[in-house]
């Protein structure tokens, strides 16, 4: 998947975080790894002119999604496989998502990780207009975020523990005898 992030906002961001939220939710969804995202991070005030311009509402807002082709999660058993496509563009106000999560209590890198789940989802035909799309589409992204940070913590643990059974065999010897 290639996934590109422009920061515009003069905000210092995780980029690193908000790529591996986008690529484990594409690749949660069946997007084909071929598929590419595009995401950019603005100001408020280039938020609140989008948000009027595509939305009709005043103000800025946390993300926006505007999807390029159209995609269907998983597809169909019998169907043949689609090729990659742009799946689209999601455009984060990182100063909006900060203010957020303070008042959710939660840390800024946590919010960005939500909205841009949230941006996929979007990206993929999900909304949350009517209140049985929103409780599928919460759900959805709920599961998604845990089973990302799961994910993240199991590659964690295993890297330390290579890293102290690298040690170990440094420490013990083994690892010369392994190369002889």
């Amino acid at each position: 998947m290639s996934i590109e992030l422009f920061n515009e906002s003069g905000v210092d961001v995780p980029e690193q975080l908000v790529i591996e939220a986008a690529r484990f939710a594409m690749a949660r969804m069946d997007v084909h790894p071929g598929a590419e995202l595009s995401v950019t991070m603005v100001d408020l005030e280039t938020m609140s002119e989008l948000h009027i311009q595509w939305m009709d509402l005043p103000g800025p807002t946390d993300v926006m999604s505007f999807p390029m082709d159209e995609l269907t999660p998983g597809g169909r058993p019998d169907a043949a496989d689609p090729g990659p496509a742009m799946l689209g563009d999601i455009v984060l106000c990182p100063e909006f998502a900060a203010d957020q999560a303070k008042a959710q209590r939660h840390s800024f890198d946590h919010e960005l990780a939500v909205l841009t789940v949230h941006g996929v989802l979007h990206l993929l035909g999900f909304d949350h207009a009517e209140p049985g799309q929103e409780k599928e589409m919460f759900g959805l992204q709920g599961q998604i975020i845990v089973d990302w940070y799961e994910a993240r913590d199991d590659r964690a643990r295993l890297q330390r523990q290579a890293q102290r059974d690298a040690r170990l065999l440094r420490n013990t010897g083994f690892a010369d005898e392994v190369r002889d």
